[in-house]
């Protein structure tokens, strides 16, 4: 039991650390990735990055980050359809915490706007 309590930590310390390694590949210029357009953030509102992934129910999205998962209020349905699961995006919104959903899971956030990432 003591070799578990001290291997597994160490492995995950290092599985963890491996993805760290510094990596100086240049990349080509014609590779270099595009800018990502300003968000314009209003007073109150937060910017999350992350992964759009879907959720247990239809048509519920989730925006999970290092923070966990935030369902992803959309009315505006441009921008809804910009939300594409397994994208990398950045959506600058409100959290709306208490808010009842059918979604049933992550904590709902209201989107008012999109950018890849």
């Amino acid at each position: 039991m003591l070799i578990r309590k001290t291997v597994v930590p160490a492995a995950l310390l290092l599985a963890l650390t491996a993805g760290c390694a510094n990596n100086n590949t240049p990349i080509p210029a014609g590779d270099a990735p595009s800018p990502v357009p300003a968000l314009s953030i209003a007073p109150g509102e937060t910017v999350l990055t992350g992964t759009v992934t879907a959720g247990v129910e239809p048509k519920c999205l989730l925006l999970k980050d290092g923070t966990g998962d935030h369902l992803l209020i959309v009315e505006d349905e441009k921008l809804k359809s910009s939300l594409v699961v397994g994208a990398e995006v950045t959506v600058t919104g409100k959290s709306a915490e208490g808010m009842m959903t059918t979604c049933m899971q992550g904590k709902p956030f209201k989107v008012s706007s999109v950018a890849a990432s």
